[in-house]
């Protein structure tokens, strides 16, 4: 998965701290960007060529979520972002009704692209 960003310096140091806390490492650099890989995901990042500010609520991306191990990687993360001063738009909480035990904490990245990450104790359900 690959996603624009309006500037690429401020993206990857965000990106690298997140998903280095969320279990990807970072694998390198491609002609576009940066890359990490998770277990089942490769994502990177790309110099977006118009800059518009994200809005969830237009066609396209709505957010992007990612797995975690447990609650306490959730609580975790966002004490972390916490102290990095990002942008939490929902603390960590359980969301019940999209399933049974569902544990998330929602976050902004540099472009105001909604970030959530999650622990499902029966994913997949």
């Amino acid at each position: 998965m690959d996603i624009t960003v309006s500037d690429l310096e401020v993206s990857t140091h965000f990106y690298d701290f997140c998903l280095k806390e969320m279990g990807f490492r970072r694998i390198g650099n491609v002609e576009e960007g940066p890359l990490w890989a998770g277990e089942y995901l490769e994502f990177g990042l790309q110099l977006a060529k118009f800059k518009m500010p994200h809005n969830c609520d237009s066609p396209g991306l709505h957010h992007l979520a990612f797995d975690a191990v447990s609650c306490g990687a959730v609580d975790d993360l966002y004490l972390k972002l916490q102290a990095r001063s990002v942008v939490i738009v929902d603390k960590p909480a359980f969301y019940e009704k999209y399933t049974d035990g569902y544990y998330a904490v929602f976050f902004l990245d540099p472009d105001g692209m909604k970030l959530e990450y999650v622990y499902t104790p029966e994913w997949p359900v």
